[in-house]
């Protein structure tokens, strides 16, 4: 892997608040430290998006919400609502949650699955508009041949990204993972290693694997020990 620069690492991380309670001020800090330090966006819950986007108007740093998060078992109309109005709200990327058991349903073969998987997907897509799509197909709840098959679906459906996990499954990012989902998807279309991702010898090893995002609350703890390093 080529040495990176503290500001080329910066540019791989998805500063993340994702969580349920948290000190009133979190996101207001979140957004700070994306300016600072230069993330590529921040991840934040829907209801935060408009204040996110506001805090961080005149800065490079994006706007990244979630949808369906994090079970991914709504309707997909809920889901399209939700990403049309997470980008009125100011969203540039949209982190979709697959339906884990539609999903399971149309890989072992039934095709009203398969029909009613890919119908939604396509409509995620379309919904977000212009934002990027990343869909999270939440390997932790699947064997290596679903993850093949969920990757190839939302290469198909027009996704920009595959990622790994919510956070909030049993089990995050893996280095296996990354790298399988990198070869199923190719060179030009984006992997997201979410999960667990705590140090900077975490982060240097999904980068290796493939990733070209990460998703993390541990940002600036992963930079400061970067820059510690020299």
């Amino acid at each position: 892997m080529k040495k990176l620069t503290a500001a080329q690492l910066a540019l791989f991380i998805d500063h993340t608040f994702l969580k349920p309670d948290g000190a009133p001020d979190a996101v207001r800090k979140l957004c700070r430290e994306a300016a600072a330090y230069g993330f590529a966006s921040v991840c934040v819950n829907p209801c935060e998006v408009a204040r996110a986007a506001k805090l961080l108007k005149g800065t490079p740093v994006k706007i990244c919400s979630v949808v369906g998060f994090p079970l991914g078992q709504c309707c997909a109309a809920t889901k399209a609502f939700e990403a049309a109005r997470a980008v009125q709200d100011g969203a540039h990327e949209l982190d979709f949650v697959v339906n884990v058991r539609l999903l399971k349903a149309a890989a072992r073969g039934r095709r009203s699955a398969l029909n009613e998987l890919r119908r939604e997907l396509e409509l995620c897509v379309s919904s977000a508009g212009s934002a990027v799509t990343k869909l999270i197909i939440e390997c932790c709840f699947l064997t290596d041949d679903e993850k093949v098959f969920a990757c190839r679906l939302a290469k198909e459906a027009g996704f920009d990204f595959v990622k790994t996990s919510t956070g909030f499954g049993p089990g995050g990012a893996t280095v296996g993972d990354v790298k399988l989902m990198r070869r199923t998807v190719g060179a030009k279309m984006g992997v997201k290693a979410a999960g667990g991702i705590r140090t900077l010898a975490d982060a240097l090893a999904m980068i290796g694997a493939g990733a070209s995002r990460l998703g993390c609350s541990a940002g600036v703890a992963i930079m400061e020990e970067f820059k510690a390093r020299g």
